[in-house]
């Protein structure tokens, strides 16, 4: 099989490290961002196209990679003459899972092939190629899309139908936010109690309670190292994703509506930009 032509819709955090790894794959790479200016940086290993249409025109796999449902179903509407029949859409976009049902539906009205593909990890792994996929979608397609997810990941896991990688994808966010949380208010804690907050993190080191996440967001958390690698309006954004499935699955996801809460109170105190180990500013 030859090697698919890609497009890639999105050149943001994750986008631009994605692109670097499909392009060193030796793809033959359009990308598109709303604003040039996020996609020029890419022009020394991609096409940078001056319209979503011109980006997906000819493609074999169409990569979305945006904010939310809303973007990505708007610029998917706006390509769609510009497609061509049959062509895999690669939907990478953390998006619910209504707007992944509302993605299914307009991949039938253009004729393409809806891969449900979102991924785990962030602005590091996504410049590593170390992103874990969770795919899901028709099994013919796989290796049309399989040079594509092997350039961007370091493992890729087929969940079942379109649709399956999305919901798994809510759930391992579930446990991110949870993570995050107790972290943040675990360290707010030891200070509240008069502590070193640092001593937290050096308690639970290297024993059953550790993770390299506990240390790493922790002591973000405390060295104030604040740069976007995955930002606190978007954390917030898939909490209420994640909220949203629970309910019309009738599940009660109490913990995640408190934490929801919290991601809030940091957006609305300013620090939605932030990464979202800014949620232990407002603790």
């Amino acid at each position: 099989m030859t090697e698919p032509i890609v497009a890639l819709l999105g050149t943001g955090t994750m986008g631009i490290g994605m692109a670097r790894n499909i392009a060193a794959a030796g793809l033959d790479l359009r990308v598109w961002n709303r604003h040039r200016d996020r996609a020029e940086p890419l022009a020394d290993v991609a096409t940078v196209a001056g319209s979503a249409a011109a980006a997906v025109d000819g493609a074999d796999v169409v990569i979305t990679m945006l904010y939310d449902a809303a973007s990505v179903l708007d610029v998917m509407g706006e390509v769609r003459d510009a497609l061509r029949p049959g062509a895999v859409w690669l939907q990478q976009s953390t998006i619910g899972v209504d707007g992944t049902a509302q993605a299914a539906r307009l991949a039938d009205e253009l004729g393409v092939v809806l891969v449900d593909a979102p991924v785990l990890g962030t602005k590091q792994p996504a410049m590593d190629g170390a992103l874990v996929v969770l795919a899901s979608g028709p099994d013919e397609v796989r290796p049309k899309v399989a040079p594509v997810l092997d350039a961007i990941g370091s493992r890729t896991m087929w969940v079942g139908p379109a649709g399956a990688g999305t919901r798994l994808k809510l759930v391992a966010n579930h446990w991110v936010f949870t993570v995050l949380e107790g972290v943040a208010e675990s360290l707010a804690l030891a200070r509240h109690l008069d502590l070193d907050p640092s001593l937290f993190l050096e308690a639970v080191k290297g024993g059953a309670l550790d993770a390299p996440y506990v240390q790493l967001k922790g002591r973000a958390m405390l060295d104030g190292a604040l740069d976007p690698a995955f930002a606190l309006g978007g954390a917030h954004k898939d909490s209420e994703l994640i909220l949203e499935a629970a309910r019309s699955a009738g599940f009660d996801a109490d913990l995640l509506a408190v934490i929801s809460t919290h991601l809030a109170r940091g957006v609305e105190a300013g620090h939605g930009d932030l990464d979202m180990a800014a949620t232990y500013l407002t603790h």
